[in-house]
């Protein structure tokens, strides 16, 4: 490592971190503030050398660009659990905790399909591309996981009382 770039980083770093932490916790929730503030110390730390004299409103820029990622990425986030719960028998839009659940308990090829389809917005013979098989073999897969997902997503809103009334109905 260069070691002018690791002076010059350790030079600037401390003076910015609580600035900037106020100006992301008036913009955002605070776990998003310090998941952005590493972020924007990440890319201080790549492009150290362009870092002007004065840094803070270039900082400022920086983190504010970082704060539109993670926005962008959350927005992303609810139209995957929007499209997964546009299944028949819908019980309603899960929580972030559960989505992210629901993920988890998937293998992780079944959940790359779905973040392909839904966060990419990619067709079947586009992640059949991106994962180096058969249009077809995309298409079954993604299929068989979005029921996989919708299914513990399903589970998850039944544990947590969201269960839809049964009243009225025959089996």
């Amino acid at each position: 490592m260069d070691e002018s770039r690791r002076e010059r980083f350790e030079e600037i770093a401390p003076g910015l971190m609580e600035p900037v932490r106020r100006f992301l916790a008036r913009r955002t929730d605070p776990e998003t503030a310090e998941d952005v503030l590493a972020e924007t110390l990440l890319v201080c730390w790549r492009r150290v050398e362009e870092v002007p004299d004065l840094p803070l409103p270039w900082v400022y820029a920086v983190a504010r660009n970082c704060l539109h990622n993670a926005e962008r990425a959350a927005r992303r986030q609810d139209r995957v659990a929007a499209r997964l719960m546009a299944q028949p028998d819908d019980p309603g839009p899960p929580d972030d905790q559960a989505l992210h659940e629901a993920l988890a308990a998937l293998r992780p090829e079944e959940a790359e399909l779905v973040r392909l389809w839904a966060w990419e917005q990619l067709t079947p013979a586009e992640i059949a591309v991106v994962l180096g098989i058969s249009p077809n073999a995309a298409s079954t897969r993604l299929t068989r996981a979005k029921k996989k997902l919708s299914d513990l997503l399903r589970k998850s809103a039944a544990r947590a009382g969201h269960e839809e009334s049964r009243e009225g109905r025959r089996s």
